[in-house]
Formats: C-alpha cells, structure tokens, sequence
C-alpha cells in the first residue's frame, strides 16, 4: 500500500512541476532555517568544550544592590572580597571557579598590532572547566599567590603571535608593555560562553586595582561546581540563604544575587519578572511563539497549494469514490503523500543546513564557534518535518474525503 502511495505521490509531483518546486522551495527553506536556528542553540545552551559539567553546576553573573531611600543602585560581577569572605565559607560546592569579563588588550608583532582578549581567574578555575591542553599545564595556586607573570595562551593567539613553532611553553609574549611566561596552551574556547571565553589566560592576583575592595560587586563571574548532580538544588539553596544573610552596607538595602543553571543566568539579565524568576519559561514561550508563527506562513502557503491539487485532482477522487473507496482512505492516502513531499522537501532542507553551517563556521562570524547538526538537531528536524507535513495536509485531506461523488465526477 505505502508503495502504490509513493509512485501516486512520485507522479503527482510530476504533473505540475511548478507548484511542486513551490511546495519544496517553501518546505526546504523553511527547515533549513529552523534546522540551522537550532542547531545555534544546541550550541549555545548545550554543554560543550571546556564548558562539559554544566549538569553539576550553577552560574552567579552579577550581583544587584538597590538603594530604595535614594532611589539609586548598582549591578554587574562580583568581588574578589565576596568570595574569599562568603562564597568560600559554602559547604556543597567541590569547586568554585572564578573569572573575570575579558578584558581586550594590544601587542604588536612586527609593527602590526594583535588584540587580545585577556581575562584574570584562580587556580579552580582550571579545575572546573575541561580545558584541552595542547602543551604545558595551567597556574597553580602557588603562581597566583605569589602573583607570577604567567599565562595560558590559546592555539590562535600562539600561532599569531609566535608563528608555526613545535612548543611556546617557557617562553614569553608582552602585551600592554606587560611581559607574561607561557605555561600551557589551550584549545580555542568559542567568545559565546562569557564564563570560560579568553585568549589569554592570567593569575587574577594581578589585577591594577579593584582586588581589595570590600564591596560586593567587582569583575568575577563564578562557577558553582557541586559534588554530583542531585546536589546541585541544595547547592542553589545554600546561596540563596547566603544572600539572605549578607550585612547590608545601609539600612534597607535590597541586595539580589542568584547562581542559576546555565541558560537561567542569562534569561534572568532579561526575562526576569517581578516575584524574582528566572525568566526561563517567558524565554520559551518567545522560541515557541516565534517557531509558531514562522511556520505558520508556509503551513497555510502549502494549504492553499494543496487545495489546488484537490480541485485538479476532483474526477480521480470522483471515479475512487464509485468505486467504494471510503473517504477514511482517500485522507490517508493523501496525508501520506502530502508527508512524502515534506520528506523529500526536509531531505533538501537537511543538505542546504549542512552546507550553510559549513559556510557559517567557516566565516569567522562567531570566533571560533563550530555549529555542528548532531543527532539532537536531526531528531527535532525530522519532528518539525512530520509536523509541517502533518499540519499541511490535514484539512486538504479532509475536504478531499467530504467531496461528494456525483459533484467530483462532473469533472470526468
């Protein structure tokens, strides 16, 4: 039976070849978009080098304190001072990794000048993120407590800055008229992950100035790492009730600060409600309305074409019908077809993201992002797929099979 429905469908597409390139242009692109907007966000939100215990870990971006007598505030990282004094005192986090926002400096190598992205963390740092070393190893506590000039480079800043060379590791690179030892480099991080993104990789002990304020915020972004996942809501609690308890720098201060999982500390920046959410589940309504709405122009532009196809097709259904096929089978049939077009369509739609994925790691748009479509991304491009067949065919189907006998036979 599904054969026969193939060869049907195979033919039809065949009759009128314009409304078929059509119906494929318009599945094609629409899959192709969608493959390759969620393939983006695989990316961006799924764990992913270095960034590989996301499961386990909970992110602390800023830290707010409103002043309701004045009416005035301020927001951003943390300090150096509220981790030693508070964060460090935590009984669930393994690890706490501590880095700032990257900092963009300038070297220059044979009078051209090379900017790089520098960024200040500890030791733990290291020990939270899975960075993979090309050669030689990270600081230690021992470099950051005796404020050692050293570094961790990435392979792009080393093959700019000291050419196709077998090892770095020893040797050293001066930025901002700052001499640094190299001690190891490391696999590019992609710029998308604030939390673990630098080229250049230093002891945060050397820091000109800001590391012994006493006030609450300051330049770091923390990585809360808890012993195994089932740990980690206890984790958040833990913080939250450490928040509770901070002294206030003045009277009837509010002081807000959250360590989230990994897309709810960017979600809260933005989608963050009034009773304090994350803003998480507004986020998803926007994706999920937005995928909505995108599919719905071709959805319908393929409703209309198939309803077309219907018309045409009016003495086939007619003489079927006279024949004793139910209206039951004629839908089927047609729903069947219609997903065999979308298929073929979601196939073409498959190659097209695959080759602008290629073309989009390959242009540098991102710095050095590798979108990849993985097993995820098909799955959820072969269910988008079924869906635009589905929703496409459904109604056409049933007007096919309300189409009266003696009406569709005029057509004969």
């Amino acid at each position: 039976m599904l054969k026969n429905y193939f060869k049907i469908a195979i033919a039809v597409l065949k009759r009128r070849k314009f409304f078929t390139f059509i119906s494929l242009f318009g599945i094609s692109f629409t899959l192709t978009i969608l493959i390759v907007l969620t393939s983006f966000y695989d990316f961006m939100t799924d764990a992913g080098y270095p960034d590989t215990k996301r499961s386990r870990s909970l992110y602390v971006q800023r830290m707010a304190l409103e002043f309701p007598k004045t009416g005035g505030g301020r927001s951003g990282p943390v300090s150096n001072h509220f981790v030693e004094a508070y964060v460090s005192k935590l009984k669930l986090p393994e690890k706490v990794a501590m880095g700032s926002i990257f900092y963009s400096t300038n070297t220059y190598i044979n009078n051209k000048k090379l900017v790089i992205n520098m960024k200040y963390t500890n030791d733990q740092f290291w020990e939270v993120f899975d960075f993979r070393f090309l050669e030689g190893k990270p600081y230690g506590a021992r470099e950051i407590a005796n404020r050692e000039r050293t570094v961790v480079i990435t392979e792009t800043i080393k093959r700019r800055y000291f050419g196709d060379v077998p090892s770095v590791v020893g040797k050293y690179i001066t930025t901002d008229n700052e001499q640094f030892r190299v001690s190891g480099v490391v696999k590019d991080v992609p710029i998308t992950d604030l939390f673990c993104y630098g080229e250049f990789f230093v002891p945060y002990t050397l820091l000109k100035s800001g590391l012994d304020d006493k006030g609450f915020n300051g330049r770091f972004l923390l990585v809360l790492l808890a012993p195994d996942k089932s740990k980690v809501p206890a984790m958040q609690k833990e913080y939250a009730d450490l928040i509770k308890k901070l002294p206030l720098p003045e009277p009837d201060v509010i002081i807000e600060s959250n360590a989230d999982y990994y897309v709810e500390s960017y979600t809260r920046q933005f989608f963050r409600d009034k009773k304090g959410g994350s803003g998480y589940r507004t986020f998803m309504l926007y994706i999920y309305s937005f995928l909505f709405f995108f599919m719905l122009l071709p959805t319908l532009n393929l409703v209309n074409i198939n309803m077309s196809r219907i018309m045409e097709r009016g003495s086939e259904i007619g003489v079927r019908k006279a024949f004793g096929a139910s209206s039951g089978t004629l839908a089927i049939q047609f729903i069947i077809e219609n997903l065999i077009l979308t298929v073929i369509g979601g196939i073409i739609g498959v190659v097209l993201s695959v080759i602008v994925i290629a073309i989009f790691n390959n242009s540098g748009a991102i710095p050095y992002a590798n979108l990849t479509i993985n097993l995820k991304v098909l799955f959820i491009s072969l269910l988008l797929c079924l869906t635009f067949g589905l929703l496409s065919g459904v109604y056409p189907a049933w007007r096919m099979s309300r189409l009266q006998v003696i009406r569709a036979l005029k057509a004969v």
